[in-house]
């Protein structure tokens, strides 16, 4: 089963400095249709103005993963990291027991523009910790690339739930193509571009489409460059 959740739809927030848009209720924005999906509680499409950002606030637990599009994006914590967060890069940051951070346009005179993501752990009062790597491995098109797993498996970032997150760039009618195993279900988001999944779901960037009951998908670029996350997770 394969339902489409168009990024028309999602909730947004306006605050000059920030333009967002949520996949899943956060904030003032609530729909009891888009709660969740699995473990998987948060997109949030943020596009941030230059010197603009975040101030000191806090989290606990959550899994906290961010994936920059276009730009960069400042961050600092109560567990001494500071850091910059470019495309290519992904980050994870484990609220745990509880973490204070910051998050910040790096720049003065360009937007940054970034995927906010939440995963709940599989369990509560873990260590807060933090972890960013940069994949290279992304600029190969037509693939998918293992960027997050609740092993940190091929070198992706940690994950703390039965998760595998994925990211591809895809050309213009080249395909790539995902099985899922039994009990599992997935998501998959599209950042830039359009696709087509399994031959029938024309989408283009801030769609989504939750996958269930399916034992494989097909997902064709239908634009020169498109982009995608898909997460593999425990039903």
């Amino acid at each position: 089963m394969i339902n489409i959740r168009l990024g028309q739809e999602r909730g947004s927030t306006e605050l000059g400095w920030l333009e967002s848009h949520h996949t899943f209720s956060f904030g003032n924005y609530y729909d009891p249709n888009h709660l969740n999906f699995a473990s998987l509680r948060v997109i949030n499409e943020d596009i941030i103005q230059p010197g603009q950002g975040f101030n000191t606030h806090s989290h606990q637990d959550m899994e906290i993963i961010t994936y920059v599009l276009r730009g960069a994006l400042e961050h600092q914590d109560s567990l001494g990291n500071g850091s910059t967060i470019r495309p290519g890069d992904i980050q994870r940051m484990t609220a745990g027991t509880g973490i204070q951070h910051s998050e910040y346009n790096a720049s003065l005179s360009d937007p940054v523009h970034l995927l906010q993501i939440w995963i709940v752990p599989a369990k509560n009062g873990l260590e807060p910790g933090y972890e960013q790597n940069h994949f290279p491995s992304l600029e190969q098109f037509n693939q998918l690339h293992l960027v997050g797993s609740c092993q940190g498996q091929q070198g992706s970032v940690t994950i703390h739930q039965d998760v595998n997150l994925y990211a591809s760039k895809l050309r213009e009618n080249a395909t790539v193509t995902h099985t899922l195993q039994k009990h599992r279900v997935a998501w998959l988001h599209i950042t830039q571009g359009s696709i087509q999944l399994n031959r029938e779901y024309h989408l283009t960037a801030g769609d989504a489409a939750a996958i269930t009951d399916l034992n494989s998908m097909a997902i064709q670029g239908l634009s020169p460059t498109s982009e995608l996350l898909l997460f593999d997770m425990a039903a």
